[in-house]
């Protein structure tokens, strides 16, 4: 049976050819973490698309979600898309524990495996502004896009940064974790570590049967109950998929390392702008001192992000436009799962991007 591309978030059911990026890596030296661990050389690797300007003022940033690499935008790039990459600069960066970046898996003692200190989505976006800032040289910002936990790191940023960017879009993803998006993320962690196998994080091999049940929590949650009764999977899969085998292409979804799963979710978990140092926790107020335009889309039927916290904290931000995502696929639809979505993300970020 062919893989079913659909539940593969970094790609897109979509006919397009590929976008061509430049691979790259920032190294920062003595990263200290917010929980007060420093990490002797902190990678950040990021890819480009098209070039700076003279004046450096034409870049874009896309922060990566849940262990994504730095393609996991390319349903957005393109000359007849919301981002021109013959006009914009386009910089896709990868989090702690992709993999790629500084993560458990890549990372010698005392750091190796679950040694590797806790990263909050603020460590994220205080490397990757250090990457712009002493890399690329560029001072300022067109825009950052996210989705999910890059909508997390697009929140941060506008908090954190409050001038660094014109405009922030934020798609399936929220300014805080809230507890429900917790309670999810700590049920796939601990189907995975009841593998025996797992051995605390230091395991010799794979915990294959761990990951598997990882794998079919996450199914649960990522798209919609419509979406199952409608058996949209359907329109990805090959002539003569079976439930059955849809289930077991879930089941063998996840294949990178554990710790480096585990790393990510609980840097999801812990998100909350609130916390930022000067709100005291205090998330309306974080989210009041935002002040450039943002457009905020959730996805409709989003279970991870659910639109009603969305529709909690839009109020709070002075300059947002929020617009539900009109879709039955579940927190995919903030990446362009299928093309009418893909549609409705790239027609409504240009204009966005046009608008004053």
């Amino acid at each position: 049976m062919k893989t079913l591309t659909l539940i593969l978030l970094c790609r897109v059911v979509l006919a397009q050819s590929q976008v061509a990026a430049e691979h790259h890596e920032f190294v920062i030296a003595n990263f200290r973490t917010e929980g007060g661990a420093v990490l002797p050389l902190a990678r950040i690797v990021y890819g480009t698309y098209g070039h700076l300007n003279a004046d450096r003022s034409n870049t874009v940033l896309l922060p990566s979600h849940y262990m994504a690499n730095y393609h996991g935008y390319e349903w957005l790039i393109g000359s007849e898309k919301a981002l021109d990459p013959g006009k914009l600069f386009l910089v896709a960066t990868e989090l702690f524990g992709s993999g790629g970046s500084s993560s458990p898996s890549n990372t010698p003692e005392p750091f190796h495996g679950p040694r590797f200190p806790q990263m909050t989505i603020r460590d994220n976006v205080e490397a990757v502004h250090r990457l712009l800032i002493e890399e690329l040289k560029v001072t300022h910002l067109k825009a950052v896009i996210g989705f999910s936990m890059g909508a997390q790191q697009a929140f941060q940023c506008a908090v954190s940064y409050p001038e660094f960017a014109d405009r922030i879009v934020a798609t399936s993803g929220t300014a805080k974790t809230y507890p429900h998006g917790i309670v999810r993320l700590e049920g796939q962690i601990a189907a995975l570590t009841a593998d025996p196998a797992f051995q605390g994080g230091d395991y010799t091999a794979p915990p294959r049967i761990g990951l598997e049940a990882f794998g079919m929590v996450w199914a649960g949650w990522l798209y919609s109950q419509e979406w199952w009764r409608r058996e949209l999977w359907r329109t990805s899969a090959a002539p003569g998929t079976t439930f059955d085998q849809v289930l077991n292409t879930f089941r063998k979804r996840f294949s990178a390392d554990a710790n480096d799963y585990i790393l990510q979710a609980r840097t999801w978990e812990r998100h909350d702008v609130g916390t930022t140092p000067g709100y005291g926790g205090d998330i309306e107020r974080a989210l009041r001192s935002i002040k450039v335009p943002l457009l905020y889309m959730p996805s409709e039927t989003d279970l991870y992000f659910p639109v009603g916290d969305a529709r909690t904290e839009a109020p709070f931000i002075p300059k947002c436009k929020l617009m539900p995502i009109p879709s039955l696929w579940g927190h995919t639809a903030g990446a362009a799962s299928n093309t009418t979505d893909a549609k409705f993300l790239n027609e409504n970020i240009s204009r966005f991007f046009s608008s004053r």
